[in-house]
């Protein structure tokens, strides 16, 4: 990739991407890559006698607490 290249965004396509930016998969602007992040929300727990599992929805992370008060 040339130096002086720079991608346009590829989900806005309105902006140039940030050289530090630039040499990744999909290539995004700050502030379209800010969006994304947020739509993306997760945590991750581990159970009783399990591994780490991955989980998006809060309601599961709520009936892992065996003591919980709610």
């Amino acid at each position: 990739m040339n130096e002086n290249y720079l991608p346009i965004c590829t989900c806005c396509y309105a902006v140039r991407v940030e050289p530090q930016r630039a040499r990744r998969i999909r290539p995004t602007c700050a502030a379209c890559g800010e969006k994304i992040a947020k739509e993306r929300t997760f945590t991750v727990a581990n159970g009783n006698k399990q591994g780490y599992e991955l989980i998006t929805d809060p309601s599961i992370l709520r009936q892992l607490n065996p003591k919980r008060t709610i």
